[in-house]
């Protein structure tokens, strides 16, 4: 694998993983009652509960994207810079 395909494959998990947490953020947002009624179905959670968890989880995986992916990217950029 060259660096420039590994580049290229770190940019591409950056989107897609943001484009998921996008999409889970605008879900939480717009179909909150939805996925609390869902989610309530198995669990027996309170809002704030259900709130909590999500906001959490959110948060844990925006802290996976950043650490797995941005970071690998940005110093694969920085090596390839380097080596010019």
């Amino acid at each position: 694998m060259t660096l420039q395909s590994a580049r290229d494959f770190l940019l591409w998990c950056l989107v897609l993983n943001y484009a998921i947490l996008l999409l889970w953020f605008i879900a939480f947002r717009f179909a909150h009652a939805w996925l609390f009624e869902w989610h309530g179905r198995w669990f027996r959670l309170s809002v704030e509960q259900f709130d909590r968890l999500h906001y959490a989880g959110m948060t844990l995986y925006k802290v996976g994207i950043l650490l797995l992916n941005l970071v690998p990217f940005l110093a694969l950029c920085l090596l390839g810079s380097a080596g010019r």
